[in-house]
């Protein structure tokens, strides 16, 4: 929200509140809150605009176009000559005003991106430069389930909402608890309002908005008073829960937040969030209708790892400590030193999860072998072969059976090409400055070539790949080629650019730091 929306925004609530301070109650709230955006902000149709680039328009060019569109309705209605000619000069004339003024505001922005205030919008115009190139922006067909194209609405919202609906709805079998578990009762303190603060001030801004249609920026905009009406609102749902529930539709999660011994009330908290959830889909062609949701945990809730977390932790049958068995939320990796009891271990899982009404994908499912001496062999899953590979990416690393790491160097310097090609609207622009280029390329492409680098041992001949290719974007970047004779070391001092190789062994040492430091 821009300062001069946020200061009018602030007005408009007090106005409409009729206090400083928000109302009590949160539908009086939300209401006030609302009714201000559409005055001060408007109401926006929630698709992404397509049209040709009109953001440098001023008021000159606004009535020349207006001009020009009443001479062509006039021409249209009476064919003559003097109205045929007047549309002409008036079309003429548009064409220098737009180039006047479209030159004007380039000159403007190019100068702002060169202050450390305009840096922002370097990002939001390489985004734009980079939707601008591509062929098709948003895609508002889909299939049915015979594979026949919708392209209706209706049709195309009522997929969207089947789909999502057997989704989110289908629960596997899993066997009934016989034993129970004693819940844990204990004072649960108030919500503070400095833990308020600095929940809103971690969180992040351009997100989606939920069924209140109030968007966070909202919250942080407001200040203290919505500080202090976020507060008094938590604890009031903390006291005024109810204290029973007929029926549940996720036992296991319940179980597993008890048995780690989550304080009753926070238990209650969670139930209350769960008990009649409904949702929708937003997709390019509208919102689809209500529908509920009992199975799984909430999609997009900042609660729904940490509870998965805690089911997973009482999978202590079977859990192993690392390096044998390496966990990051559903992605579980098994390591063993034979195929015997690598199985084994995969039978136990598969047993301990689909007690817990989960499954284990045999699709997705591989095992790779690491400096195989014995030749054949295999490993199943419930009598089914699993699919042995030579290499598998694991958090974005990939890891290869002889233990080198040629194929993880490959793919880093293609994410690196498929970041340079994102932001290359900006890096190719002759007219931003190699200070500029430099940052962007800095925090775009070269994060994402060094990405896991740290963990790799790097061979001189890989070291040199990724420096090669490094030097390639760069050259591109600055409109330098090889035959322009440039030495490396001028690239990269104009482009204010250190050394790859430097920066993995930069990283290398403050990952060994973060080992050290680590509690054992």
């Amino acid at each position: 929200m821009k300062r001069g929306h946020r200061s009018v925004f602030e007005q408009q609530v007090e106005a409409l509140g009729g206090q400083v301070v928000l109302p009590d109650d949160w539908e009086t709230t939300a209401e006030v809150i609302r009714e201000t955006g559409r005055k001060v902000l408007g109401v926006s149709s929630g698709r992404r605009k397509e049209d040709k680039e009109t953001w440098w328009w001023n008021e000159e060019v606004q009535d020349s176009i207006q001009r020009k569109r009443l001479a062509k309705k006039k021409w249209d209605m009476d064919r003559t000559e003097e109205n045929r000619q007047e549309y002409k000069e008036l079309q003429r004339r548009v064409k220098r005003e737009v180039s006047k003024a479209k030159q004007k505001a380039y000159d403007e922005l190019y100068t702002r991106l060169d202050t450390r205030e305009g840096e922002k919008d370097l990002y939001r115009l390489a985004r734009q430069r980079d939707r601008d190139g591509k062929d098709v922006q948003q895609v508002r067909v889909i299939k049915d389930r015979e594979g026949r194209v919708l392209t209706s609405e209706e049709s195309v919202q009522r997929r969207w909402k089947e789909y999502f609906e057997e989704l989110m709805n289908e629960e596997n079998e899993r066997e009934k608890r016989v034993e129970g578990v004693n819940s844990v009762e204990q004072k649960v303190d108030k919500v503070r309002k400095g833990e308020v603060r600095k929940a809103l001030k971690r969180m992040k801004s351009g997100k989606a908005v939920g069924p209140d249609d109030i968007p966070v920026e909202v919250w942080t905009c407001l200040g203290e008073a919505a500080v202090e009406f976020l507060t008094s609102l938590f604890n009031r749902v903390l006291e005024n829960l109810e204290k029973a529930y007929d029926r549940v539709p996720r036992e296991e999660l319940w179980y597993c937040m008890r048995k780690s011994g989550v304080a009753e009330k926070y238990v209650r908290v969670v139930q209350d969030m769960y008990e009649r959830s409904r949702t929708v889909v937003r997709c390019a062609v509208g919102q689809t209708e209500e529908f509920k949701v009992e199975v799984g945990l909430h999609q997009g809730s900042a609660l729904s790892p940490f509870l998965f977390a805690i089911v997973m932790d009482q999978l202590s049958e079977v859990r192993q400590e690392s390096p044998w068995t390496m966990m990051f939320a559903d992605d579980i990796v098994i390591c063993s030193e034979s195929r015997e009891q690598v199985e084994e271990d995969l039978e136990r899982w598969r047993f301990a999860l689909e007690r817990r009404g989960m499954k284990v994908s045999g699709s997705k499912t591989e095992y790779m072998c690491v400096n195989e001496r014995e030749g054949s062999g295999t490993v199943r899953l419930q009598g089914e072969e699993v699919k042995k590979v030579q290499e598998f990416k694991y958090l974005g690393s990939t890891v290869q059976s002889n233990g080198e790491c040629g194929k993880e160097v490959k793919k880093r310097v293609q994410a690196g090409w498929n970041g340079w090609r994102k932001v290359s609207g900006v890096l190719c622009d002759q007219k931003i400055s190699a200070r500029i280029k430099g940052k962007v390329y800095r925090t775009v492409v070269r994060a994402a070539m060094l990405y896991g680098l740290e963990t790799v041992s790097l061979r001189k001949r890989q070291e040199s790949e990724l420096e090669v290719a490094e030097l390639k974007m760069l050259r591109f970047s600055l409109g330098v080629t090889r035959l322009d004779r440039i030495r490396n070391e001028y690239i990269r001092g104009t482009a204010h650019v250190g050394r790859l190789g430097d920066k993995v062994r930069e990283a290398r040492l403050r990952w060994f730091g973060h080992v050290q430091r680590r509690e054992s």
